[in-house]
């Protein structure tokens, strides 16, 4: 169902009175998302596909280095993260069933997902393994703000790597390295890859990827072939004190604001030991198991992509990230030819595998343009009466808001989508 006139995007002229970022603005004016309380988000349909557009490239790249899809509970034992020693994290919702059973709500699942491998991992025979899943979390957030950036609710994908040894580790997270490079790649936006601190995790090493944006509450240090957190560079012993900011080697380090969509720890054995996972080597020794933990945010990633990209007039989506590829605009009333026009132009797209948004409600052009350009699909469409007049289809490209040169309406359906197609490709 993409017909506007059936489709729920309650769009909005005004922006929420306490929205502060340029994605809360814009996601709650676009009818993305909705929010039922503080830090509480529901995603409406066309967010929905936004959100989803982002799940389908990290799963397709997690697979393509052997992971394996699963889905482990929210709720949780206690007993679990008290043997870790993160019972107490600040952040952790706690609570209790009616039998009085201790119980928390997972903000992340190293707990779980060790639980289940000291119970069915054996051998060095069953190692390595990728083991990942997409699952809420939830997280008792001091200060929800900026929309989606910071809740108390959203969804993850957190794989978890299982080794033999320190190597196997090693190994198991640069083939993440590469998934994570190939993903931020394909989702259009600009990016970073920064040394971090390991932070309530814990372990051996971390990378965070950061999205720069003026929204963003991280801060990333940055020169020829240096990317660091703020925290990790001011501790290396090369950065020094300049005046009012810094330098790496003599040379002017750069500070700039980003969004953390992303994040990936060597965490060793510190689940493993106090959870009991460990292995039989080939010499019948039982051994500790290495692991990893690798996690990504769909909503920081849809909310970087606003924040990057938004003009005056609304989102401007990547094309990997649109809800749609097309927005279809009639400008005639029902019953006129260039209804008529528009109506079978849809259908030649939908037939055509494209994601076409159609918006034929009776409203005005000026409505439906703020509409189309406050929702962000990377081609808009237009057919009305000009359309019928010159025989063609009025195109504009959404980022920048160029028009191009327009499409053969009396074109026959594959020559049309074949012309639809160049223009898609042809965009960022």
């Amino acid at each position: 169902m993409t017909r506007l006139s059936e489709y729920l995007l309650p769009t909005e002229k005004q922006p929420p009175a306490d929205a502060e970022s340029i994605s809360h603005k814009l996601m709650v004016r676009a009818g993305l998302v909705r929010q039922i309380g503080a830090g509480m988000w529901t995603w409406l349909p066309a967010g929905w596909r936004v959100h989803g557009r982002v799940v389908q490239i990290v799963r397709e790249e997690i697979d393509a280095i052997g992971g394996q899809e699963m889905l482990m509970p929210v709720l949780q034992p206690a007993e679990l993260w008290r043997k870790t020693g993160r019972l107490e994290i600040e952040e952790l919702f706690k609570l209790s069933d009616r039998k009085g059973s201790e119980l928390v709500l997972a903000l992340t699942h190293e707990e779980a997902v060790t639980f289940h491998v000291a119970q069915l991992v054996r051998s060095y025979r069953d190692l390595p393994l990728i083991l990942y899943h997409f699952q809420v979390k939830e997280r008792d957030e001091a200060r929800p703000r900026a929309g989606v950036l910071r809740t108390r609710e959203f969804i993850m994908k957190d794989s978890y790597t299982f080794d033999r040894d320190r190597a196997g580790l090693d190994e198991r997270y640069q083939l993440h390295v590469g998934a994570y490079d190939r993903i931020m790649g394909r989702t259009g936006l600009r990016w970073y890859r920064v040394e971090s601190d390991v932070g309530m995790m814990g372990g051996h090493g971390a990378h965070e990827y950061m999205a720069p944006c003026a929204a963003g509450e991280d801060e990333v240090a940055l020169a020829d072939g240096y990317a660091a957190n703020v925290e990790v560079a001011l501790n290396d012993p090369r950065v020094a004190k300049a005046g009012d900011g810094y330098t790496l080697d003599g040379e002017p380090l750069r500070i700039e604001p980003a969004i953390e969509i992303g994040n990936i720890f060597k965490l060793g054995t510190r689940y493993s030991e106090p959870l009991g996972a460990t292995y039989l080597d080939e010499h019948g020794s039982e051994q500790l198991i290495w692991m990893g933990s690798y996690g990504i945010g769909p909503a920081r990633i849809v909310a970087a992509a606003v924040e990057q990209f938004a003009d005056d007039h609304g989102i401007s989506w990547p094309r990997a990230l649109a809800p749609f590829a097309v927005h279809l605009v009639a400008l005639g009333k029902p019953g006129t030819d260039e209804r008529a026009a528009a109506d079978k132009l849809y259908e030649t797209l939908r037939d055509g595998g494209v994601e076409v948004l159609y918006d034929d409600r009776e409203l005005g052009p000026g409505e439906k343009f703020a509409d189309a350009e406050l929702l962000g699909c990377p081609l808009r469409l237009t057919v009305g009466r000009r359309s019928l007049e010159s025989g063609e289809i009025e195109v504009q490209l959404r980022r920048g808001r160029r028009e191009a040169p327009g499409l053969p309406l009396a074109a026959e359906p594959q020559e049309l989508l074949r012309a639809v197609d160049e223009l898609w490709q042809s965009l960022p």
